[in-house]
């Protein structure tokens, strides 16, 4: 009796299945300190931004319909989930080097599972928030849950996006990485993650629009807040035309340097 071979399919999604299993048990078991940093990073800015705003009289009056402390949760949040896919994109061929081995796997397969792991970690994340806020009497429930919840993934496809290029470059040219850790801070301020964009000048507003983060991030903030009144130019339009560009660049990327991926 003769075994029938598997199909591509069935072979890569095995190999996706080995590689989830090995990186979610890095994430979560390898470090016990890991969840940890993941949910003292951004209550730590929350508190930290609290205690600034307490001296800054007139704060929530820039956001309209929405309170200020939820409004920040929501884009930190946001915020995180495009860094992290961002920048572990950067370690994660090197991480499966040893596996290039077998001739199933591929540099790119690193980068989804890896994303995919982050995603549904900060999803997980960003329930506890939104459960402690409740508790706490915050209004964080989203209005609009399909929206909220179509806006999230936008914000990781965006991420995933980053993080495939991100993964290339930095492997191939090793100092990409330090400039991609470096602009992460810059990146969170004109982003509009702590700080409202609404009543900046609009010759610096509409550079500022060039990020796609803003525009995923005020959208996401819209689906929590249905009254809320998004930074002005923000665009679904682009916020997918530069996704889908991105993650077709990475995508290419992947394929013209496969081979000196596998060898570095």
């Amino acid at each position: 009796m003769t075994m029938q071979a598997r199909t591509p399919w069935q072979v890569t999604r095995s190999v996706w299945y080995a590689m989830f299993m090995r990186e979610a048990v890095s994430r979560t078991m390898a470090d016990r300190m890991g969840w940890f940093w993941m949910i003292f990073e951004p209550a730590a800015m929350v508190g930290v931004m609290v205690f600034i705003r307490s001296f800054i009289r007139g704060s929530n009056q820039l956001i309209v319909n929405a309170d200020f402390i939820p409004w920040m949760i929501v884009g930190m949040m946001g915020f995180f989930l495009v860094r992290e896919g961002m920048t572990r994109g950067l370690g994660a061929i090197n991480a499966t080097q040893a596996l290039f081995a077998y001739r199933q796997v591929q540099p790119v397969d690193g980068v989804l599972v890896r994303n995919f792991v982050e995603g549904m970690l900060r999803t997980f994340i960003f329930l506890l928030f939104i459960a402690g806020g409740l508790l706490l009497g915050l209004d964080i429930f989203p209005d609009n849950g399909l929206r909220a919840l179509f806006f999230w993934f936008s914000l990781w496809c965006l991420g995933l996006g980053l993080g495939l290029v991100t993964s290339v470059l930095g492997t191939l040219i090793p100092e990409i990485g330090k400039v991609v850790q470096v602009i992460s801070l810059p990146l969170l301020i004109i982003s509009g993650v702590v700080l409202p964009l609404n009543h900046l000048p609009h010759y610096l507003l509409e550079y500022l629009m060039l990020n796609p983060i803003v525009h995923g991030l005020e959208l996401l903030r819209q689906g929590f807040f249905e009254h809320y009144h998004v930074v002005h130019g923000t665009s679904i339009s682009y916020l997918w035309l530069f996704i889908l560009a991105v993650n077709a660049l990475g995508l290419l990327l992947h394929i013209r340097y496969r081979d000196q991926l596998k060898v570095q």
